[in-house]
């Protein structure tokens, strides 16, 4: 025990000392939390609108004031011809063209009904969809007002059938993308952070030659390995800490669970990442080659986690190969112990899918840890 205690002392003394370490630690994980959180946004706005107009009527410039009224899209300017607009999309000077035929308001008032045609840049495919859906809800908005005002006496007599919707929005009322986003950018983060710093500190002792000084000693392979990751143990709760506090401060990120079951799910995911950092350590030889093999499962990992994207939308082959993923479970946990307020119970599979996958990672690297007496 007095071996690994001071084992673990040395270490904090050597990653304080370290001055290029400490930014790495506690400044860029704080910047990215608060830069990624407000970036990485699925809201599309600032969508670059325009339109042709060939009815030149007052229905017609009042559908187009909808759009210059939303908080969505940029009306830019009007065209007097498709070729001209489409030569503009092909540019990339506008997003969207509403083109509004011609007769529209006199079409409306004796046929009822009428036809708009929206072409939208769809290089960008889902923010093409959503694109498409807000137009699409604008147009519905404009479409009830229209239908009263166009409508005669006789059809006034006649009541319509109204159905109203009323929607009830669970765990993210206001519908922030914060909500939904921090909570996984933290864990993107503990992650990266713990990982790098544990994959690169033993390689960091073979390439200054204590490694082998090391090994010579009567010092156990268990007890050198505890203590090299204890303090990156130590750094990750601590990282998730500050992370938890700047997500209630600067973002107001609702805490619903219990956060004992919170910090106690991630001391178990915490020795997953150091024992996959460790693993990589054992057949590297420099820091950068650990870095870029860290970075290269580290890829993977995020695009694959549910972060960014839904794994339900995922190919079937591409869901199974999630199962292997021990990002995917934390962004689970995160998000439904925070968001939802799910208890034990309710994360208990992933909590033995991580511990198990603790358990193999750390054998494998304890058993590719090679020391020579």
């Amino acid at each position: 025990m007095k071996t690994i205690l001071y084992i673990i002392q040395k270490e904090f003394k050597q990653i304080f000392r370290n001055k290029g370490m400490l930014p790495i630690i506690f400044v860029l994980p704080l910047l990215q939390l608060v830069i990624l959180s407000n970036a990485a946004t699925f809201e599309v706005k600032n969508i670059k609108f325009s339109y042709i107009d060939n009815d030149h009527s007052s229905t017609s410039r009042a559908l187009i004031e909808k759009f210059n009224a939303s908080t969505y899209f940029d009306v830019l300017t009007d065209f007097p011809s498709e070729a001209i607009s489409s030569a503009a999309m092909l540019k990339g000077e506008i997003d969207v063209v509403l083109e509004i035929p011609r007769h529209f308001e006199r079409d409306l008032q004796k046929e009822k009904h009428n036809t708009l045609g929206v072409t939208i840049n769809a290089i960008d495919g889902a923010a093409a969809g959503v694109q498409n859906v807000y137009i699409t809800q604008i147009i519905q908005s404009y479409n009830k007002n229209i239908r009263t005002n166009l409508a005669q006496i006789s059809d006034l007599q006649i009541q319509p059938i109204h159905i109203d919707t009323i929607p009830l929005f669970w765990y993210n009322e206001t519908l922030n993308y914060k909500t939904f986003m921090v909570p996984g950018i933290l864990v993107l983060l503990v992650t990266m952070i713990t990982l790098f710093l544990s994959g690169m500190n033993i390689v960091r002792e073979k390439e200054i030659g204590t490694l082998e000084q090391i090994n010579v000693t009567p010092i156990k392979k268990s007890q050198f390995i505890i203590g090299k990751l204890f303090p990156f143990w130590v750094i990750g709760m601590g990282l998730l800490t500050v992370g938890l506090v700047l997500a209630r401060l600067i973002f107001n990120i609702p805490i619903l669970g219990s956060l004992v079951l919170l910090y106690f799910y991630t001391s178990i995911y915490i020795l997953v990442v150091l024992g996959i950092g460790l693993f990589i350590s054992n057949f590297t030889d420099t820091q950068q080659q650990a870095m870029f093999i860290a970075w290269f499962f580290m890829v993977i990992f995020i695009l694959m986690s549910g972060l960014f994207t839904p794994i339900e939308s995922m190919p079937k082959w591409a869901q199974i190969i999630t199962e292997f993923n021990p990002i995917k479970y934390f962004v689970q946990v995160m998000r439904m112990v925070m968001l939802k307020g799910s208890g034990f119970m309710d994360i208990l599979p992933q909590i033995i899918k991580t511990l198990v996958y603790g358990l193999v990672m750390n054998g494998l690297a304890v058993w590719s840890y090679k020391k020579t007496s």
